[in-house]
């Protein structure tokens, strides 16, 4: 790598870092008052726990030789690997790899105990992301070596936690008094953009280079997330005669979620269709999410699991033999479309199985356990897990 793409990929490294605040700030403002600070925390713990596991051997697991289904430990410490290319591969990495079990946050808000937290997440990076980012992304994994399109993440990030929502949600239960609506709405807008912004890193950076490739992933990254937010908007003005300041933040997210694994696959017209089905099927999965028995508090799975299954799905569709180098169902051949339908169930059912298992031991563990009691959830996890506040009315508090 020539300097210019040495510098453009450490740009993109902290503009993807920038996303786990964001979504600390996306996620604090749609929970309660009391719980603004234990959702917040729950994010930026995981800046500081994954990178420190990533560093000892997140790494090598995901990018050691291995074998088609994990890495070895010849990377471990980063052993061998010297200021270059090589590590700059590993630091750009690293901010996916913090990011992903952040998002699984959301279907576990204002119940789930804290230190139970940190040490999922130093398993759950070891024994579920890593062996999944192996097969997708290392050079012998073995959806890597068949073919499946995820260009930024889509597959390896978001479908990957959306999942493992479904299984912490399921385990943890249901709160006890869910909010009716978001206590800081700004927060939520504000988390929105700071993803949208974050997310031309993501995307744009994951071709390695400051080049043709980068700019069209920047192109399709923006028209997505636009369309998404203007479909969400639409269809709420016309089901609630308003329009959702939430929803359309939602949506916007929802889009950037679905063109991650196909911005280096597709043109701006494919991202166009991307955006409108996030929009669509993600905003569909918000109205029926309530009407299931699992309390996935924040619409986790509707947004990053619909939103990444459709994401993977559009790859084999609208991907091109220009941008890719392999044909999608658009230009008449049905195979990409195959294989990403590999991908999604493949991760699907390692992601909720493993994760399901990891919560359940932990469950079990005395002095663990996953849930808070009720007087703390009661109390809000703010003060039960942190001992402060997010908001003092006057200084009488």
């Amino acid at each position: 790598m020539d300097s210019g793409n040495t510098a453009w990929l450490l740009t993109a490294s902290a503009l993807v870092l920038l996303m786990t605040p964001g979504l600390a700030f996306f996620y604090g403002g749609l929970v309660r008052s009391r719980n603004v600070i234990s959702t917040i925390m729950l994010s930026f713990m995981s800046m500081a726990v994954v990178s420190v596991v990533w560093i000892l051997w997140g790494y090598s697991v995901a990018f050691g030789d291995g074998n088609a289904w994990v890495g070895d430990l010849s990377f471990l410490g980063l052993r061998g690997i010297e200021p270059g290319d090589d590590m700059l591969f590993a630091v750009f990495q690293m901010m996916f790899a913090i990011i992903t079990p952040a998002l699984i946050t959301g279907a576990i808000v204002e119940r789930f105990k804290f230190t139970t937290y940190l040490v999922f997440l130093v398993i759950w990076i070891t024994v579920v992301y890593a062996p999944i980012a192996h097969w997708v992304w290392a050079p012998n994994g073995w959806l890597f070596e068949m073919g499946a399109l995820d260009f930024a993440g889509g597959t390896v990030v978001h479908i990957n936690a959306a999942v493992a929502a479904v299984a912490a949600a399921i385990l943890v239960g249901k709160r006890r008094n869910p909010g009716l609506e978001p206590g800081n709405l700004p927060y939520v807008v504000i988390g929105a953009a700071l993803l949208w912004f974050g997310w031309f890193g993501f995307n744009a950076g994951s071709g390695l280079a400051a080049d043709g490739v980068a700019v069209n992933a920047f192109l399709v990254t923006n028209a997505a997330a636009a369309t998404a937010a203007l479909t969400w908007g639409v269809l709420s003005q016309i089901q609630n005669k308003k329009m959702s300041a939430a929803g359309v933040a939602t949506g916007a997210v929802g889009g950037l979620v679905a063109i991650t694994p196909a911005a280096g696959a597709v043109g701006v017209m494919g991202a166009l269709a991307i955006g409108l089905g996030a929009g669509v099927f993600c905003y569909a999965a918000v109205l029926i999410r309530p009407k299931i028995a699992v309390d996935d508090s924040l619409d986790v799975f509707a947004v990053h699991g619909v939103g990444g299954i459709w994401g993977a799905l559009a790859t084999g569709i609208f991907t091109v033999s220009a941008f890719a180098g392999v044909p999608g169902l658009i230009e008449g051949d049905v195979e990409q479309l195959g294989i990403q339908a590999v991908g999604i169930v493949a991760t699907l059912a390692y992601s909720f199985i493993a994760t399901f298992i990891i919560l359940k031991v932990l469950d079990l563990i005395p002095g663990l356990g996953l849930r808070v009691s009720d007087r703390d959830e009661d109390v809000g996890l703010d003060v039960a897990a942190h001992g402060e506040r997010a908001y003092v009315s006057d200084g009488a508090d």
